[in-house]
């Protein structure tokens, strides 16, 4: 299988969802999006990520498809963990 393409560094996705609330403010977002105000306001800081849940609704509330949203956060949480040290573990061997 081949690796998905990465991107160097992506943004966390609250970076891109504050471009797309353009002028809307996080009251009025958090309330279309039937969630607290300071569970956006966390998203759109980066200090929380966007679960499959949220992908749902900001595709329902943005019309983009809820994988955007959800492959994102996927791409940010791998580049962060492949930027922390760990142990080299080795490949089993497989009979």
């Amino acid at each position: 299988m081949a690796a998905m393409s990465e991107m160097y560094n992506p943004p966390h996705p609250g970076k891109v969802l504050r471009e797309y609330m353009a002028d809307m403010d996080i009251t009025s977002m958090a309330q279309h999006l039937h969630i607290s105000r300071v569970t956006l306001s966390r998203i759109l800081n980066g200090s929380a990520g966007i679960s499959a849940e949220m992908s749902l609704r900001l595709g329902d509330a943005l019309g983009t498809h809820p994988s955007f949203w959800y492959d994102m956060q996927a791409s940010f949480d791998m580049w962060q963990a492949k930027q922390k040290k760990r142990p080299r573990i080795s490949r089993l061997k497989v009979a």
